[in-house]
């Protein structure tokens, strides 16, 4: 059975709140167009009274930037942050077939095999939260990242689609997955096979088998068009007449934790209203690990030292060090909620909310105007 291509994307895309095109994917090879990133003014909500005094009494004031140590920089965030993030993701989404290839020569699976799959799935699934900071480039602009991770899905079509393509076809194939709708592939799509069942039939294991091949096959490909075309995707031959780059990633950045206290936080637990969608990874029950996995790539980029570096004359404001305090007081938190956060009890789970407020305040307010850029029109929080 073959899900609508069009229904499937136009769906996503209302799941998502996104304006997007019901295209496949394009040649991931190529480089996408990069024209100037539109910038709007920050539109926060008002802070607390407490909030609003601490940011009065700490004022910030831009460090210079040179053309060429912001290409540095970016050269920087390439090499040694996008493109191992894809890697990694890739890899792990290579072990995963590699295992269930072992593990399914003989059908049914379960028990230790099973949970060893599992296991591993949650690696890959860790993996790619990471690697969801690049919130433009090639991914997005081919909407492979809905291939990768069909999320929101506020109408539960993976549940049903992988189940019903499964019934279709026990005998599918990687290169007839390809073809079929994001709905049915990905990391989702890996979850429901493997969390929904307590044993692995034959035509489940082939599909997880088929997924995390063609899963596989998609993130090398990303991962090649950034190597292949990373200059002209951070714009870093245009750094003596633009920020365009520094401000594609760090609104990258700041749409990460912005979708994540929306998508995945706010509206999944019904904090601000009535319940909406569903919180990451829900069927494994490991939301907790895929929102660390997010906040420890954020970390690792905020405390990354040659960030700092550029930061060390914006010293007196410690941007960095209020970020990575607020990162890591979120992260505490974290590690003191089940694993499951549907379970926590409503009062913790508004004390996550909130402090996932206070990192997008910091990164609109302090660490944005210290770089001497602006939020732009990808920020839709309103703190």
């Amino acid at each position: 059975m073959k899900i609508n291509h069009a229904l499937a994307m136009a769906l996503s895309a209302l799941s998502a709140g996104l304006l997007i095109s019901c295209v496949k994917p394009t040649d991931e090879n190529k480089a996408p167009d990069n024209s100037s990133q539109k910038v709007a003014q920050d539109s926060a909500a008002p802070a607390s009274a407490e909030e609003e005094a601490t940011e009065n009494a700490t004022k910030i004031t831009a460090v210079s930037i040179s053309a060429d140590t912001e290409k540095t920089y970016l050269m920087h965030v390439a090499n040694d942050i996008v493109i191992p993030a894809y890697a990694d993701a890739a890899k792990q989404s290579d072990v995963l077939h590699d295992l269930a290839q072992k593990h399914c020569q003989q059908a049914p699976v379960s028990g230790e095999k099973l949970q060893e799959l599992r296991e591993q799935w949650l690696v890959l699934a860790q993996a790619w939260a990471r690697a969801e900071m690049v919130n433009f480039g090639p991914a997005t602009d081919s909407m492979s990242n809905l291939y990768v991770n069909y999320y929101p899905d506020e109408r539960g079509l993976v549940h049903s689609g992988v189940a019903e393509l499964i019934a279709a076809n026990p005998e599918l194939t990687a290169e007839q997955l390809a073809d079929e709708s994001a709905i049915v592939q990905g990391v989702p799509g890996l979850e429901e096979a493997l969390y929904a069942n307590e044993r692995l039939d034959a035509g489940q294991c082939a599909y997880v088998i088929s997924a995390s091949s063609a899963l596989s096959t998609r993130l090398k490909d990303i991962e090649k068009n950034w190597q292949q075309n990373a200059t002209q995707l951070l714009a870093m031959d245009k750094t003596a007449e633009s920020d365009q780059g520094l401000n594609q990633w760090f609104n990258a950045l700041l749409s990460l934790v912005e979708t994540m206290k929306s998508n995945a936080i706010e509206q999944p637990l019904g904090l601000t209203g009535k319940a909406k969608g569903h919180l990451p990874a829900a069927t494994a029950g490991q939301s907790r690990a895929i929102i660390n996995a997010k906040l420890a790539a954020l970390n690792d980029t905020i405390t990354d030292p040659v960030l700092t570096a550029i930061l060390g004359g914006n010293d007196k404001n410690k941007v960095a060090d209020n970020l990575s305090t607020a990162l890591a007081d979120t992260t505490t938190l974290l590690a003191q909620m089940p694993e499951d956060l549907a379970t926590a009890d409503k009062a913790t789970q508004q004390e996550l909310l909130n402090h996932m407020t206070t990192i997008t305040r910091l990164i609109k307010r302090q660490l944005i105007p210290a770089l001497g850029i602006r939020v732009g029109f990808n920020s839709t929080d309103g703190d």
